[in-house]
Formats: C-alpha cells, structure tokens, sequence
C-alpha cells in the first residue's frame, strides 16, 4: 500500500509531505484547490503519461517521491528482481522533471526507466474515474478481469501450453515443408551428382595416396635400373663372391697363423652378413618398383577423375567423399519427405485440435463466467438508483491466441429498450461513475495488495445513493487501502482518513497544500461539502450525523 507521497515544487505545490494509511482515505476540497494536482503528481512518479508541464513557475526542478509498503509475496518483487533491482524492507519510487522537460527515475536509489515504472505501477495502484484509460473503461484489460473474476486459471494454463504446441508443430510443418520444396527444386542434379559420385566413391586421403603411387611409378623405370645395377653389385657377381672366397682362404690359413686372423675372421663375418640384409633390402625396392604399366593409367584415370569431380563441385578433393555423404543425406530426405510431411501434418493437426479443445473449454468457462458477473453487478446497481440499468459482457469469437479465441466487452445499457454500448460512450457522468463502481465491487476478489484510487467516481449521486457509494468504497477498503477524491460528504464521512486540499495566495503566488483533519476539522469540512461557504449550526448537526 501506499505509505507516503512527497511533492517538491510541482505545480502549484512548493512541498507537501503525506502519510497515508490502511483503509479507506477521503481527499475533500473546493473545486480548483488541487485535488487533481496530487493525482497527477503521483501518476508522474509511477511513469504514468499525462501533462506535459509540471515543473513549479521560478522552480529548476520538480520531483515526487512515492514510499510504498509490500506484503510478502507481492508481484512486484518479480518485476524489481526481473529489472535488477535490490529489495528491502520498503520500495521507494523518486521521479524528477526538470524544467526544460527532462526525467530521470529512481527505485531504491537504482536508476531505472520510465518503462520500469510503468510495469512496477501496474502491481501498485489502480486508477478508476470517467477519465481513466488504464483501468475499466480500457477494452483491452476487459478478458484479464473476466478471468480474474472466474479464477479458471488452469484453464488459461492449458491454452497457453496448447498454443505452444500448436505453434510449434506448425513451425516445425512449415519448416520441413520450405525444406523438402528447396529439395525437390534440385532433385535433377541430386539425383545426377549422387549417381556419379557413388559411382566413383572417394575416399578420405585418396588422391594425396594416388598422386603418390603415380609419381612413383612414373619414375620407376629409371630408378630400377640404378637398383638393380647396385642390386648385381652387392650379389655373388658382385661383392659378396670376392668377401666370400676371402673368408674361405682366411679361414684355411687361420690354423697356422696362431689366431693372428681371428679378428678378421669376425669382422668379415659382420661384413657378409650386413652386405646381404642390404641386397635383401634393395631385392624389395625392386620389387616394388617393377609395376604394370597399366597400373599407372588407370592409377592417373581415377586421380583425374577425382579432381575433376572435385573442381566441378567446387571441394577439395579430400573432401569429396564428406560431400558425396551430404547430397545423398539430402536426397535421402527428398525421397523421405513426403512420409515425414504426412507425420508433421498429422502432429500439427493433433496440436490444433488439442488446442480447440482447451480453447472451447476456456470460452465456455468465459460465458459462464460472464453471466454471473452480469447478475453480481445489475445486484449492485439496485442500491446505486440504477436498478433499471442492464450490464452486459459481451464475449465473442476472435482471433486464436496464446490467450484463447475470445474477445470481452463490459457494455451498458443505462435504460430498457436501449441500445447497449461500451461503458465509456454510454453511460454518463454520474451513470459511468456507479458502474466503474459496482463492477468493481465485484471483480476486487482478493486484489488487496493494489492502492485503489476513485477520482470523483460519486460525481452527479447524492442522498441514499451517495451513502451507498460510500458503503461500498469502504468494504473495498477493508484489509488494503483506497484513496477517493470526492465532494460529497457521504462518502467522505464514511471514510477512515481525511485530508483537506487548500488553495492560498502567498506572496502574490497560488499555492496548493493537503491538510489531515482530526474529529472537529472534519466535522467542520463535512459541514462546508453540506452547506457551502457558510458553516451553519444545522451543517455541523448532520455531518456529525452523517460521521456517526
């Protein structure tokens, strides 16, 4: 609820400090003294849109500071937490508006935008008055409050998730759908480039293998001939027959040399031995450079033809057969699309009936809902001298949404036989004051964490039905808290909190200031709403009556 408003140099008021209390709190005062003043300056701190100049004449700046209790669980916590806000014990809302129209805002000393406000606002206070866009007479808000009355707030769960699957099957539809046409538009060369590339079937590392292979075999026939001419020279024509007739005749000599050629003997042996491991190696380098000629061809035929695919579909050739692998992925999906179509439209058109179903539900529930709101508020028109007045909540078809297919309407009808309309163009000052109250009533529920705020919502009532307005503002103020600015002093009498708005000259300049009343200044202020400027003895007998 709202705890204190401080004004500085807005308008016509230097500075007013106001503590306001639980219950129901009357703002009275002379036409012009100001009343609208607070309304305005206090929309300005919660960011609400409304006169453009502000600022006090002579002032630099003007700047409002709102102090608002909450209760725990409040749903402006989520907002302040979703902004980054830090919360304590008290949310303070500070705006300025400089003279030359700049505004800056403030939550708990955390500078914040106008936006923040505005969506903060919306946990806080509620507006009602013949000129309040924001609240009832708003068609938009109409379905919320309808459903708020209801409470079926299961079945709006159910539609917000049945939408979620609609729209999502229909996406994922309309995604494959675009993709299988993008397909089918290429299906020719899918087609042709799959065949051929299967037909060739690359694989990873082939062409850095065959341009290998081909350069070897294009110069193997030089090659060979050098290895095997060092391959004669290390056989029994060539080194080995000489090393070997040497350790033949070292071997017959050694016995009579007294091991003078052991030595030898043993190095020979070494030597014969590694002279063929390398014949024996060079033996296996001619082998593997004796090669078909018909190898290299048809080695050059398919590292050609690799390439050439290569080129044509703009890939490096290591990276054909990873593109082969896309395009028949792809031209599998074409040749699958239709089937897998059939089950995205089946899916979708199970989604859709899901959500036709929760949809039908909570429009069912909307017109029930409906119906007894129109005989909760006609119930609390009678007291109000409008039992001849018809209330109606029109709910018809509109477009699919996240929030169902219905549209709703508060229309009235203010006399029998006549047309009914919105509550706004229909009814009038007075007419469009007890019904934003009477509906109200009925929708308040356990909204008792809103400032509610009536500006001169009795204008144009007074007698008996002034008392009943008063009576129901005050039960809407048991156990939270609402702010009326009025002039009829039914109403103020039956509130728990009064405050006067006065107007002075000081100075040769207009100002505007709140005044608590305790008993003897109320009765005298109740005494003027009754008589007018002159205070009579009569005056005061009935406002004393009238405060009980």
């Amino acid at each position: 609820m709202l705890r204190g408003l401080e004004i500085r140099d807005m308008l016509i008021i230097d500075r007013l400090e106001l503590d306001f209390r639980p219950g129901l709190n009357a703002l009275t005062g002379e036409t012009g003294a100001g009343k609208s003043i607070l309304l305005d300056s206090l929309g300005f701190v919660l960011g609400w849109r409304g006169r453009a100049e502000l600022v006090r004449q002579g002032a630099e700046q003007g700047e409002v500071t709102a102090e608002f209790e909450l209760a725990e669980g409040h749903p402006a916590w989520s907002v302040l937490e979703e902004a980054g806000i830090p919360a304590g014990d008290e949310l303070i809302l500070r705006r300025v508006n400089t003279a030359d129209g700049r505004k800056t805002a403030w939550i708990n000393d955390r500078r914040v935008s106008g936006e923040v406000l505005r969506t903060l606002s919306e946990h806080l206070v509620e507006l009602h008055g013949q000129h309040d866009d924001r609240g009832l007479l708003n068609p938009r808000g109409h379905r919320a409050l309808l459903d708020a009355f209801a409470g079926h707030d299961d079945l709006r769960a159910a539609v917000r998730s049945a939408w979620r699957d609609r729209a999502a099957a229909d996406k994922a539809l309309a995604a494959a759908t675009a993709a299988l046409s993008e397909v089918q538009a290429e299906e020719e060369f899918l087609r042709h480039a799959v065949g051929e590339l299967d037909k060739l079937a690359p694989e990873p590392g082939e062409d850095e293998a065959l341009d290998a292979r081909r350069r070897l075999m294009q110069g193997a026939e030089k090659l060979r001939a050098d290895v095997a001419r060092a391959h004669a020279a290390l056989g029994p024509e060539g080194a080995e027959g000489p090393m070997g007739d040497a350790l033949r005749w070292l071997e017959g000599a050694a016995d009579g040399v007294e091991g003078r050629l052991d030595a030898a003997l043993e190095a020979l042996g070494r030597a014969l031995s590694d002279l063929g491991e390398a014949a024996d190696e060079v033996e296996r380098c001619l082998e593997a450079l004796d090669f078909d000629p018909m190898e290299l061809e048809r080695t050059e035929e398919r590292l050609f033809a690799i390439r050439g695919l290569a080129r044509k579909h703009d890939v490096a050739p290591d990276e054909l057969a990873e593109f082969a692998a896309t395009l028949s992925a792809r031209l599998s999906a074409l040749d699958n699309g239709a089937r897998d179509i059939a089950a995205l439209e089946a899916a979708a058109r199970a989604a859709r009936a899901a959500y036709d179903t929760a949809a039908g539900r909570l429009s069912a529930s909307r017109r029930a809902a409906a119906g007894a709101l129109d005989a909760a508020v006609e119930a609390e028109l009678a007291p109000l001298k409008m039992e001849r007045a018809r209330f109606e909540t029109a709910v018809v078809a509109a477009e699919a949404g996240p929030e169902g297919t219905d549209e709703v309407s508060f229309t009235v009808a203010t006399n029998p036989g006549a047309p009914a309309g919105p509550l706004a163009k229909i009814a009038s000052g007075g007419e469009l004051s007890r019904f934003l109250l009477a509906l109200k009533v009925c929708l308040a529920g356990d909204a008792r964490d809103v400032t509610m705020i009536f500006d001169e919502i009795d204008r144009g009532v007074g007698g008996a039905t002034a008392d009943a307005v008063g009576r129901r503002l005050r039960a809407l103020a048991e156990g939270g808290q609402v702010l009326v600015v009025t002039h009829s002093p039914q109403v103020a009498a039956l509130a728990a909190h009064h405050w006067r708005v006065e107007k002075s000259v000081r100075q040769d300049q207009t100002l505007s200031t709140v005044v608590p009343l305790d008993t003897d200044s109320r009765v005298d202020e109740i005494a003027r709403m009754i008589s007018g400027d002159e205070v009579t003895k009569e005056a005061r007998a009935a406002a004393r009556s009238l405060i009980g």
